[in-house]
């Protein structure tokens, strides 16, 4: 159900945001250039890799010698605006459509986190990564990665059509309030560098 779910909506979304998307390749090329999308490999279900689209955000700028300048120099105001809205991320309609993504599910994150994840933490790939998820309508890049991946977690052991609805229509709630877009004192989030072990329990006895 949740499958057929995913298709059906995102079919219709895809439908109905034919001219706006239009709009908006036109605008990524006018103002950040080519590629109009970016593309780059996450994991998706179980792991196995995938390419994510979205739209561009950022340009191409070098520093003098050569290599790309750090993401907020690169970053424009459009592409913030695209950020803040989350339009960058319609593209991942096309995601869903393929069967790489679900309209909810835990984030894709990079591929490199993977072998940085507790047993616990990497069950979040057991089932497909969403455009939305409850840790997105929970806080976003505010709250810490323990908490994300806790929230993933436990979408993975209550997933159902319905609470993808409510999540669905928290996420617009929380786009047009535009929060959680940075953790504080952060670009966007920081990078994950795997959880610190729980202290042991000590035996006051």
């Amino acid at each position: 159900m949740k499958r057929i779910f995913d298709i059906l909506l995102a079919v219709l979304a895809i439908l109905l945001l034919a001219i706006p998307l239009l709009f908006l390749m036109g605008a990524v090329r006018l103002r950040l250039g080519k590629p109009v999308f970016f593309r780059q490999v996450r994991p998706g279900l179980h792991g196995e890799p995938f390419h994510i689209v979205k739209f561009r955000t950022m340009t191409d700028a070098c520093g003098p010698d050569g290599e790309l300048l750090p993401d907020p120099e690169r970053l424009t105001g459009f592409g913030a605006l695209l950020r803040a809205t989350s339009l960058d991320e319609l593209p991942e309609l096309w995601n869903v459509v393929k069967g790489d993504m679900s309209l909810v599910g835990p984030r894709p994150l990079l591929m490199e986190y993977l072998p940085l994840y507790t047993p616990e933490q990497a069950r979040r790939h057991l089932v497909r990564p969403g455009i939305t998820g409850l840790a997105q309508i929970s806080g976003r890049n505010a709250i810490s990665w323990e908490e994300k991946f806790r929230l993933d977690v436990w979408y993975v052991d209550h997933v159902s059509v319905w609470l993808d609805m409510v999540i669905l229509w928290k996420t617009v709630t929380k786009v047009v309030a535009r929060e959680g877009i940075s953790a504080a004192g952060e670009f966007s989030a920081p990078r994950f560098k795997g959880s610190k072990p729980s202290a042991p329990d000590v035996d006051a006895a």
